[in-house]
């Protein structure tokens, strides 16, 4: 069978993968259907974000609050995917949450836009909110942490 007349996947499809993915607690997929490859992979849950081995010495430090700075029963968010950082469900509507602000496990703290999808992405875990380590409208990568939360808070 050519490339041609192989089945290929929708984004209705990978939407689905993902969610699958999710719920089954699934590090890592992958699937081909044509041409398409499709690979989700997530960090493990209480892992942290990869780091460089090396890192060039003449990168400049980042703007956001570092998250090395934290007490160590913080609990990292962080990106699910790559995408847009959002604070708010609209441009004139109020930030889901603020540094300080209480919240429970599942609630909405910000979204991401991926592929022209908007992705909800809640608390893992109930608390206060001690950083928020985006800036709205910002690129983020996978794994990258978004915000610190209080447990204990």
């Amino acid at each position: 069978m050519s490339d041609d007349q192989r089945p290929s996947l929708n984004f209705d499809e990978i939407r689905e993968l993902v969610r699958i993915a999710s719920e089954a607690d699934i590090t890592e997929l992958e699937v081909e259907a044509g041409h398409l490859r499709v690979a989700i992979r997530k960090a493990p849950r209480g892992t942290a974000p990869p780091t460089p081995v090396n890192p060039p010495a003449a990168a400049p430090a980042p703007a956001a609050p570092a998250p090395e700075a934290h007490s160590p029963h913080w609990v990292p968010v962080t990106a699910p995917m790559v995408g847009t950082f959002y604070r708010a469900p609209g441009p004139d509507q109020p930030p889901f949450v603020q540094e300080g602000d209480r919240v429970e496990a599942g609630q909405t703290l910000c979204i991401i836009e991926a592929m022209k999808m908007f992705n909800e992405i809640p608390a893992e875990v109930s608390g206060r909110v001690v950083r928020v380590l985006a800036e709205n409208g910002a690129p983020v990568e996978y794994g990258q942490p978004l915000f610190l939360i209080d447990p204990q808070g």
